[in-house]
């Protein structure tokens, strides 16, 4: 279904988000800013109250907003959907409101902005058909150390991703049936990457780039490719703009909508991402991550690398599994450590190394690229009002962390 869409549309290769986890992706894609704009920049967090989101911008212009499924975003005065759902705790898409959404919209033609969200692949890996992703005939990515455990588990996860797959069908079932195929704008994007280590909770590309596939009828060439940089934010100015509407200063996104239209081939020169251990799932009481990147190379600024990264992946089977080997396995070994333990300064060529293994940051011949991409990721912290709160933290961590030492100690 998604082949099918992409071969109606455009597919973007090089699209991302600001923060590897559900909820400070979802806060970022409905307000157009930054997690650390919005305060909900740690996982299960929330936005500051008086922040302004899609449903303030676009119900002025004659929509109905209406969001579908997995929330995990608040509060409600900031994101006053239309809400419905199905299933355990209304998490997932709601077939029927859908459908009744349509058929109503398509007859009285309102126009409408509606997020089907779907918790998949979310763990637990339970839907889907895994038989079809045989573990023992699977090419796996070479940041996996490759155990059973592993390839169970990527099965799960392919087989999920086929669900998705099947959801994201039965919407544009629905358009078709109601007529709407034509006068409605479709972006299919995906959220952090799987939570398989190196992905989800990381600043690597996959853990933050995310697939994104529009159809537009009439604006978009069907069958096209964009290597624009774009992010999550860009996604509600994109819509602002596809809406009739003017995309207020406060944003932080750009509307790339001139890329879908082929009126311009770039967007962005750099795209930011950040992380914290701060609030996840076993994670530790903090692990800040911050990053920059260009079309070429990625700058990774790890806060506090003496500190031991963690999280509920350490504790799974699939870890377990990575150590048992990588006490007989040099190259198992060397992933374990690297999955825990990060320098301060990561530097990636990500043309020719897209797996992210060579560190090129005490590489003199990329010193000029180090510096610019220091000097960009400074100058959007700073923006964010992040650099010197990061500063700080990372203080007050070190000073918490003696302390607790000293009292053991003692």
């Amino acid at each position: 279904n998604i082949n099918r869409l992409e071969s109606e549309g455009m597919r973007f290769t090089q699209s991302f988000q600001a923060a590897p986890m559900c909820s400070p992706t979802r806060h970022c894609i409905y307000t157009g800013l930054y997690p650390v704009r919005t305060g909900a920049y740690p996982n299960h967090t929330f936005a500051k109250e008086g922040t302004r989101s899609v449903v303030h911008y676009l119900e002025p212009l004659g929509y109905r907003v209406a969001l579908t499924g997995k929330k995990h975003i608040a509060p409600k005065s900031v994101f006053p959907f239309e809400y419905s759902g199905a299933g355990k705790n209304n998490k997932t898409p709601g077939w029927k409101a859908i459908a009744s959404l349509f058929a109503e919209t398509s007859e009285t033609e309102t126009p409408f902005c509606l997020f089907v969200c779907s918790t998949e692949p979310h763990q637990p890996w339970t839907k889907g058909d895994p038989s079809k992703y045989d573990p023992n005939k699977l090419k796996l990515p070479p940041y996996f150390v490759d155990t059973p455990e592993t390839r169970e588990n990527f099965s799960k996860y392919l087989a999920e991703i086929t669900y998705f797959d099947g959801e994201v069908g039965r919407c544009l079932s629905l358009l078709d049936k109601y007529g709407l195929n034509d006068s409605t704008l479709v972006i299919v994007t995906t959220e952090q990457g799987s939570s398989l280590p190196f992905g989800k909770w990381t600043c690597y590309d996959t853990g933050l780039q995310n697939g994104l596939v529009v159809r537009w009828p009439g604006k978009v060439k069907a069958g096209s490719v964009s290597d624009a940089l774009v992010e999550y934010v860009d996604v509600l100015p994109t819509f602002i703009e596809a809406a009739g509407g003017s995309v207020p200063e406060i944003l932080e996104g750009r509307s790339y909508a001139p890329v879908l239209t082929g009126e311009a081939t770039d967007h962005k020169q750099y795209v930011f991402g950040l992380q914290t251990t701060r609030g996840i799932n076993q994670g530790s009481d903090y692990y800040g991550i911050r990053m920059a990147r260009s079309d070429r190379f990625k700058y990774i600024r790890n806060l506090t690398p003496e500190m031991t990264f963690q999280n509920t992946m350490v504790f799974s089977d699939i870890f377990e599994s990575w150590r048992d080997k990588a006490k007989t396995d040099a190259d198992a070994a060397e992933l374990v450590h690297r999955f825990q333990h990060r320098p301060a300064e990561e530097l990636y060529d990500v043309d020719a190394d897209p797996f992210e293994l060579n560190n090129l940051a005490d590489d003199p011949q990329y010193a000029e690229v180090l510096s610019e991409l220091r000097g960009e990721l400074d100058g959007w912290m700073k923006d964010q009002g992040d650099l010197g709160q990061a500063t700080e933290l990372a203080a007050s961590e070190h000073q918490a962390r003696d302390k607790a030492g000293k009292k053991k100690k003692d």
